[in-house]
């Protein structure tokens, strides 16, 4: 079958019988070359987080029960993406203070930066080049370690959370002071 955009798909059918999604026949390949037998729970969560980059797991239960309530378990989205991060088909990143969230992009050099207002998150590709970009200073590195990844993460207020503060009206006292 013919996805409308993305060339040929496979349809990953629940227990039950309805559709859970449409899958790019690659999703099979990503998983038996690591190698990790195909599952329908596999396919479905790979999908999810390629679809939505930064996803936490709760997001994932949502968004594959809403096609099909019976899709996967909430256990069951958390066994597989332990299992697709460990094999390396998706990287867990989990900021100060937020709930783990999870990404495709793997085996590059990239970063995040994260919006304190609502939380979102966007990658922020390495100015410098190869991993580890950063260079531990050499008393650090004395300590024995062979560094070969530097994890960074940049906080700010997103191009959203800004434009909302800016059109937010001030706080004004009845005397008009702010």
């Amino acid at each position: 079958m013919k996805g409308a955009q993305d060339g040929p798909v496979l349809l990953i059918r629940s227990t039950l019988g309805s559709y859970v999604r449409a899958v790019p026949p690659d999703l099979e390949a990503l998983l038996r070359a690591v190698p990790l037998r195909v599952t329908r729970p596999r396919l479905a969560v790979l999908g999810a987080v390629m679809e939505r980059p930064h996803v936490d797991a709760d997001t994932v239960t949502r968004v594959l029960r809403a096609e099909d309530p019976s899709a996967v378990s909430h256990q069951a989205v958390y066994d597989v993406l332990r299992v697709l991060t460990d094999a390396g088909l998706l990287r867990r990143i989990q900021p100060a203070g937020a709930t783990a969230r999870y990404e495709a992009r793997v085996g590059d050099n990239h970063h995040h930066v994260v919006c304190r207002t609502c939380g979102a998150i966007d990658d922020v590709d390495c100015a410098v080049g190869a991993a580890p970009c950063l260079t531990a200073p050499d008393h650090g590195a004395g300590h024995g370690y062979v560094v070969d990844e530097a994890e960074v993460v940049f906080w700010g207020t997103c191009p959203a959370c800004t434009a909302a503060e800016t059109t937010t009206p001030t706080h004004t006292d009845p005397e008009g002071h702010r």
